[in-house]
């Protein structure tokens, strides 16, 4: 398997802004930082940028078959968070020199299916998936964000009303990492571009040459 690079670039200065400050070998929640912003920033350092929308998963597998679809992987990323470290390490490893990745992971779910413990069993994977590229040093940045489906009792009329809206997933609201809702200024617009984004990089990027 190769990792096709790039074929496009951004003035270095362009990739500075959004990650400055920020380590070369991070998991962490998106906070502040917008989707289209990121990638520009790997698209200007030759980084692949892998991408992959959660709001719609319900439960552990939905959630692995997500990201295998969305990062675009020709791997089985299969039914275990195990196979899903397996399949972004030495297979891609092994494929040629890397030049670093900056990952997104929208919207994970927090419900009964996909709870606390399974929510941070898939962040512990990226956070041993960064560690690897880390001894490697080669950059790999994750970045977050949480996504609950409100109850009937607590919606009002107002976030129904906001729910509706265009390119807004209907019944999710975002959370911060420490389970606080975002503010709406917050939430990321994802008509129509995000959409597009589910596939955010030529599929060249994880075919066998």
């Amino acid at each position: 398997m190769s990792l096709v690079q790039p074929s496009f670039a951004l003035p270095v200065s362009a990739a500075d802004a959004p990650l400055r400050g920020i380590r070369s070998n991070i998991v962490q929640s998106i906070r502040a930082f917008r989707v289209p912003d990121l990638q520009e920033a790997a698209m200007a350092l030759g980084h692949h940028f892998l991408y992959a929308n959660l709001a719609t998963a319900q439960s552990k597998q939905d959630v692995l078959d997500l990201i295998s679809q969305q990062f675009i992987m020709n791997i089985s990323v299969g039914k275990n968070f195990d196979s899903l470290y397996d399949s972004l390490t030495d297979p891609v490893h092994k494929s040629g020199p890397q030049t670093g990745f900056i990952a997104v992971l929208e919207h994970i779910p927090a419900n009964a299916k996909f709870d606390k413990e399974a929510r941070e069993q898939l962040l512990d994977i990226f956070r041993d998936t960064v560690d690897y590229w880390g001894d490697r040093k080669v950059p790999f940045r994750v970045f977050y964000s949480f996504s609950v489906a409100r109850s009937a009792q607590a919606t009002s009329s107002a976030d129904a009303a906001h729910s509706s809206a265009p390119g807004t997933p209907s019944n999710i609201e975002l959370l911060t990492e420490n389970g606080e809702r975002m503010p709406t200024d917050k939430l990321l617009d994802i008509s129509p571009q995000a959409l597009r984004m589910s596939s955010p990089f030529n599929a060249g990027y994880w075919t066998t040459v």
